[in-house]
């Protein structure tokens, strides 16, 4: 049984953007003062000219941010107050009264936009050629300092804080019970939520586990001892990490240190804050040059809309900050053993790939499934073969009678 929207400080919520602030946007982008750039350099140094230029004339004339508004609010959303933070959530329940509880974190630079397309089929899967026994009540909170659940207002918010936060949040909507599922920094929020509240998790279902990739090069000794198999998607691990430490840690030496320092450049311009996070969707999906052959054009400006109409740039990124500088007895703790049934969905085009031999170190390991396409950003790429492992782990889990 769930309270009702009113109980307990839950207030409802609706999306509506005053036209003032996208005649604003439109005039800072009919104003944008472009840099230069060197010729013959594609990608290597950055977002490229063209292509900016390109996406931004499409956000500008094409776009439309009432049509993604309207979508949105499709979904019944609510606010509240935890623990000093105001929270956004969408809250849609299923029709199949049983249905499992499932609380769905996003990432950075994510947003609840991830989930349009897996939301249907979560929680009506009678209606998209499912079984009804795999429904679930899902709940899509934004992580405190992101979109309508930002600024935060103090220091400390961090994976082990928001988990507490969700418990709250799923405990206020009734549900004693329940499963969590995230990617990013969605996967160590529901990750700390199983570690730290077993008892109240029936499951964690993962698209990434921080700490599981090869963060040093593999021994020959330590390759030895695996299989073929995983002899070869350790290399492939190591690869992808020293890869991406070499050229794709930029956003996170300045968010996990001058959070602050970046937020004036990208809250004061839309295709700064535009550059910022489809670099990342271009970089982080499954694609071969642009980010829309793996993700909507039209999903990931309506992304970037929620951190530029918000004025989020700076808030979202102070938990890269929080990590880096956490203390005391609510900080995450990624490397302590978790025992709550985990699955872990693993997409190749992710800069990180998790070896299941490191995993089962510290995660009770229930199912490990690696799909031959899609990337970091799995419910906007591959929504179909997430919602499919989902629904299977769950089940799984009440096969077992641990659901």
């Amino acid at each position: 049984m769930t309270s009702s929207p009113a109980h307990r400080g839950i207030q409802p919520f609706r999306i509506d953007i005053p036209q003032s602030d996208l005649d604003d946007l439109h005039d800072r982008l009919d104003r944008t003062r472009w840099p230069d750039e060197l010729p013959g350099v594609g990608w290597a140094y950055g977002v490229p000219s063209d292509y900016l230029r390109d996406l931004m004339r499409y956000w500008r004339h094409t776009y439309d941010w009432r049509a993604a508004e309207a979508r949105l609010n499709a979904w019944p959303q609510f606010t509240t107050e935890i623990d000093g933070a105001h929270v956004h959530f969408a809250h849609i329940r299923s029709p199949e009264r049983d249905a499992t509880p499932l609380i769905v974190t996003h990432g950075w630079p994510g947003s609840i936009v991830e989930f349009l397309d897996v939301v249907g089929p979560l929680t009506n899967p009678a209606a998209h050629g499912g079984d009804p026994a795999d429904a679930f009540h899902v709940v899509l909170p934004s992580i405190p300092g992101f979109g309508f659940s930002g600024p935060t207002r103090d220091t400390g918010w961090e994976a082990r804080r928001i988990a507490d936060a969700w418990v709250e949040l799923m405990t206020r909507l009734g549900y004693d019970r329940f499963g969590a599922q995230g990617g990013d920094w969605g996967a160590a929020i529901s990750r700390e939520l199983g570690r730290v509240h077993p008892d109240r998790v029936i499951g964690i279902h993962l698209n990434l586990l921080p700490g599981a990739q090869a963060a040093t090069e593999p021994t020959s000794e330590e390759l030895a001892a695996l299989s073929p198999g995983e002899r070869e998607r350790t290399l492939l691990s190591w690869r992808r990490w020293a890869e991406w430490s070499r050229e794709g840690t930029g956003y996170y030496a300045v968010q996990h240190t001058r959070p602050q320092t970046l937020s004036y450049a990208l809250t004061d311009s839309p295709v700064g804050q535009l550059a910022w996070i489809v670099e990342k969707f271009r970089e982080w999906t499954d694609s071969e040059e642009l980010p829309e052959e793996a993700v909507d054009r039209d999903l990931m400006l309506t992304n970037v809309m929620l951190y530029w109409l918000t004025g989020t740039a700076g808030s979202s990124a102070r938990i890269y900050y929080e990590r880096a500088h956490a203390e005391g007895d609510r900080v995450a703790a990624p490397n302590e053993p978790s025992t709550a049934p985990t699955a872990l969905a693993s997409f190749p085009g992710d800069p990180q790939i998790p070896l299941r031999h490191k995993a089962e170190r510290t995660e009770n390991i229930v199912r490990w499934t690696e799909f031959d396409r899609g990337g970091h950003f799995a419910a906007m790429e591959e929504p179909d073969l997430l919602v499919g492992d989902v629904r299977a782990f769950f089940r799984q889990l009440r096969e077992k009678g641990d659901g």
